[in-house]
C-alpha cells in the first residue's frame, strides 16, 4: 500500500481544549469575536498572579505580545512605542496596557525597569506559554530558547477581542505597533 494512504491527509484537535467561542472543528489562532482565554500570567514575581480573563473583564484592554525580552526589535521598537503613546492610547478609552512575553516573571519585571514601563504598560510573564498556547500564536523559536510568542497585538472589551494584528512572519514590526492600532 502507498505510504500515501495508511495517513490521514489531515488532523483535527478537539475543540473542547479551546475557551473560546465561535471555533469550528478546526482549531485555529483566536479571532475576533473569540473570548479570550482563562489564563494564569505573572506580575514582577511568581506570587503575583494575574488571570488574564479577570483583568479584561468589563473594560477594554490592549495586549501585545513580543517573542522576547531585552530582544533588539522588542526593545528598540516594539515597547517603547507602547510606552511613549500610552496616555494617547488609555484617552481612547483603554483601561490597560498589557505586554505579554514568554519569559519568567523577574526578567519582565526587569524590562519593565528598564523601559519606564511602570504605570504605563503592564509588563506580564507567561512562562509556560499557557496563555500564547491557548491563543495558539506560539511559535518554535530556537536561538531565543524554543516556544515563544508570535508578535501581535490585540484589544479587548469585556473579554471579547474586537481588533486583531498578527505579524505575518509572526516576529516583524508593522501592524503591531501601537502607532498602527485601531480602536
Amino acid at each position: 500500500m502507498h505510504w500515501l494512504f495508511r495517513r490521514p491527509l489531515f488532523r483535527l484537535k478537539p475543540v473542547l481544549s479551546k475557551s473560546f467561542t465561535n471555533t469550528s472543528i478546526l482549531n485555529m489562532p483566536i479571532q475576533v469575536g473569540d473570548t479570550i482565554p482563562d489564563a494564569t500570567l505573572y506580575e514582577n514575581t511568581p506570587g503575583n498572579k494575574v488571570n488574564i480573563k479577570e483583568l479584561c473583564a468589563g473594560k477594554k484592554v490592549v495586549i501585545f505580545a513580543v517573542p522576547g525580552a531585552f530582544t533588539p526589535g522588542c526593545s528598540k521598537t516594539h515597547l517603547p512605542g507602547y510606552v511613549k503613546d500610552s496616555e494617547s492610547i488609555k484617552s481612547s478609552g483603554i483601561a490597560e496596557i498589557v505586554c505579554v512575553s514568554v519569559n519568567d516573571p523577574f526578567v519582565m519585571g526587569a524590562w519593565a525597569k528598564d523601559h519606564n514601563a511602570e504605570g504605563k504598560v503592564r509588563m506580564l510573564a507567561d512562562p509556560s506559554a499557557e496563555f500564547t498556547k491557548a491563543l495558539e500564536l506560539d511559535t518554535n523559536l530556537p536561538p531565543l530558547g524554543g516556544v515563544r510568542s508570535k508578535r501581535y497585538s490585540m484589544v479587548i472589551d469585556d473579554g471579547v477581542v474586537t481588533k486583531l494584528n498578527v505579524e505575518p512572519d509572526g516576529t516583524g514590526l508593522s501592524c503591531s505597533l501601537s502607532k498602527n492600532l485601531k480602536f
